[in-house]
């Protein structure tokens, strides 16, 4: 009898261990703890990156493609070295140094300045963007400009009489079959120099204007031609643009003492 209790005694205590043992466990292992801290410290980091990157991306889809960097790109376009700041640059595949077939610009009329963030609403709402001057520069194809194409070229393309417009622009209607479509052809006379030619698509109220309706090229530096295109509703200033636009370009040139006179 003494025997059977001592070997139930020695079960029940061993049951009890058993049952025991698990108790004496931690809650929560270290290898738990390890994956939880790799986990937050994942997510700490994804959410930095995403704050980061949500900047980053908020602003760039902001600009649209333009940029407020003012640093200088080195341009060679056929005989002439040419130097713009970024930020009056078009389009971002040309904001790079080296040789390029052409430039294209857009600058805030009449500050003569590319994006930032004082003007920026001009180029961002194109229901703003006659207020810019289109650019673009490429090397000369031709031995005239606009203004030295009126003799031998546009005055055997007109018909009817010449028409008084405003702001001492007289207006010539181009023939039908001249390849024009719409346009007019806009002159007036310079002091000391060839006669103001620039081509126009006229819009039928003021109000209607649009930001390149009116186009004209000259030639600067060794080299160059320079198109741009501005909207009809400045064609009052269509003096000061002109001489805006070739100060801009010759003071930009790296060898200005070949420029034009």
């Amino acid at each position: 009898m003494f025997l059977l209790r001592r070997t139930e005694t020695r079960s029940t205590a061993m049951s009890h261990a058993a049952h025991s043992a698990p108790d004496e466990q931690p809650l929560i292992s270290m290898g738990f703890l390890l994956r939880t801290m790799a986990v937050i410290a994942v997510l700490a980091v994804l959410t930095v990156a995403i704050s980061i990157g949500g900047r980053w991306f908020g602003r760039h889809i902001s600009l649209a493609g333009n940029t407020d960097s003012t640093a200088d790109i080195t341009l060679a376009i056929g005989r002439d070295t040419v130097k713009f700041p970024e930020n009056a640059i078009r389009f971002p595949s040309q904001r790079h140094d080296g040789a390029a077939e052409r430039v294209d610009l857009y600058l805030a009329w009449p500050e003569m300045q590319g994006y930032g963030k004082e003007n920026h609403i001009r180029f961002d709402d194109i229901g703003q963007s006659s207020g810019l001057i289109f650019l673009q520069l490429t090397q000369s194809t031709m031995s005239r400009d606009m203004s030295g194409r009126l003799e031998p070229i546009y005055s055997h393309l007109l018909e009817g009489p010449a028409e008084p417009f405003r702001d001492g622009l007289t207006l010539h209607r181009l023939r039908a079959d001249a390849g024009y479509g719409d346009e007019v052809l806009l002159t007036a006379p310079v002091k000391g120099g060839p006669d103001y030619v620039v081509r126009c698509i006229l819009p039928s109220a003021p109000d209607k204007a649009a930001s390149g309706d009116c186009q004209r090229d000259i030639k600067v530096g060794r080299d160059l031609s320079v198109l741009y295109r501005f909207s009809s509703s400045h064609l009052n200033d269509w003096e000061h643009i002109d001489a805006a636009i070739r100060i801009f370009v010759e003071a930009r040139l790296m060898n200005r003492s070949a420029t034009s006179p």
